[in-house]
């Protein structure tokens, strides 16, 4: 057994996972490079980014549920392919505007829209594919791979894009994204993904209802829905008014706020880089206990500076939102491969990805609403109460009692 966990993974989920890689570039260089050309060749203001905001992750909300409907009914490959090319003729679509200087706010919100489907393609045709390409004893392999290419992704983008903006403009930072994008369409053209071959043919709003449903009565998968659901709630409350938070309350310069979300993505890479070793010494259960039990450790943090006014203490709690939700995500998104029945897996994943987006409005909008009637503190403070409840969640649930993970579903 150890000599098989030693050999390579296969490598169709090597093509998969380096295209991987090259669609996080781009989307971490493009969610720097759009709102600073919206900035600098347009004059917009705080109103209108925020606009922009709403346009990319809408269709998360409205398209998830269809695409995973799509995948489970053909191949995750169709999903695939189509949402890289999608993003790269939107990305290429605002060079081409911005060369012709006939860029406007009314083609950023329309091509930022139709460009965010692909995201919601990709990011529920990934996590559908790997059951499909990887044995069932190598899942967890494969997923912390997946996540190391995409912390990475979120520590080297943004710094890229940063550079290269102020090298030479924000639209030979889209170039190259659009680079990263068609080259990841370029991996996946020949990739070969199995079909369901089991696929039900109901109607559309039964399978739709019957994966709903399925989830929700499921004693694993029903935690995992609702614990990412208030994770997310409460990281974007924070999210929503740490930089000014840091600013106003904690004496920090916008080289330290830097620093200090730099900080989440070195949690993320160290985090993926040490599941491995982990999940040897740890039981299955109590890997998904980390994340959530990382996560409140780091509010608590964060809840620290309110009587303590330190940077360090905003830094180590950006390193643990990133350490502890990585294992978390390695961990469940195994588990929820293996008790998944091929023929739902889209529409599961698709339902994550549900909860994860849909949750991140709901704690940006509490974070307006609080910090408008009773003050920014009172933000933080609601968060270590939100974080509070995502591992009560997760600990009243059957998570931590499963040993190791279960043999692959298939029905």
């Amino acid at each position: 057994m150890a000599s098989t966990r030693r050999d390579p993974l296969p490598h169709r989920f090597t093509r998969i996972a380096w295209s991987s890689v090259m669609t996080q570039m781009a989307e971490q260089i493009a969610l720097v490079a759009v709102p600073l050309a919206a900035v600098l060749a347009l004059d917009v203001g705080a109103t209108e980014t925020a606009l922009l905001q709403v346009a990319q992750t809408l269709p998360f909300l409205v398209l998830a549920l269809p695409f995973g409907l799509v995948i489970d009914r053909t191949s995750p490959r169709y999903v695939l392919v189509a949402s890289e090319l999608l993003r790269t003729a939107t990305l290429g679509g605002i060079v081409v505007l911005i060369a012709l200087d006939t860029l406007s706010l009314g083609a950023l919100l329309v091509l930022g829209f139709v460009g965010a489907i692909g995201t919601v393609g990709v990011s529920v045709a990934v996590p559908s594919s790997v059951p499909r390409l990887v044995a069932h004893d190598r899942l967890m392999d494969a997923n912390r791979w997946l996540e190391l290419g995409r912390s990475a992704a979120f520590i080297c983008g943004p710094i890229v894009a940063g550079a290269i903006v102020s090298a030479a403009g924000a639209e030979t930072a889209l170039v190259v994204a659009t680079v990263a994008c068609a080259a990841a369409a370029a991996l996946l053209l020949r990739l070969d993904i199995p079909r369901n071959a089991t696929a039900i043919r109901a109607s559309v709003w039964r399978e739709v209802a019957h994966g709903v449903g399925f989830v929700l009565s499921h004693p694993l998968l029903r935690p995992m829905i609702v614990t990412s659901t208030i994770f997310n709630i409460g990281w974007f409350l924070i999210q929503s008014v740490f930089v000014v938070y840091a600013l106003d309350q904690l004496g920090m310069t916008p080289t330290t706020v830097g620093i200090a979300l730099g900080s989440y993505g070195a949690g993320m890479v160290i985090g993926a880089a040490l599941a491995q070793p982990l999940s040897r010494r740890t039981r299955f259960g109590r890997m998904t206990v980390l994340g959530p039990a990382g996560g409140f450790i780091a509010a608590i943090m964060m809840g620290m500076t309110l009587w303590i006014p330190t940077s360090a203490l905003a830094f180590a709690s950006f390193f643990l939102f990133g350490f502890g939700p990585v294992l978390w995500s390695i961990s469940t998104t195994s588990l929820r491969q293996a008790v998944t029945p091929p023929p739902m897996i889209g529409r599961v994943s698709s339902l994550v990805v549900v909860s994860t987006y849909g949750a991140r409005p709901i704690g940006a909008g509490l974070g307006v609403v609080i910090s408008a009637t009773v003050g920014l503190s009172w933000c933080i403070a609601a968060a270590v109460i939100v974080f509070a409840a995502q591992l009560v969640v997760v600990l009243a649930s059957a998570l931590p009692s499963v040993r190791t993970l279960p043999a692959l579903t298939t029905e």
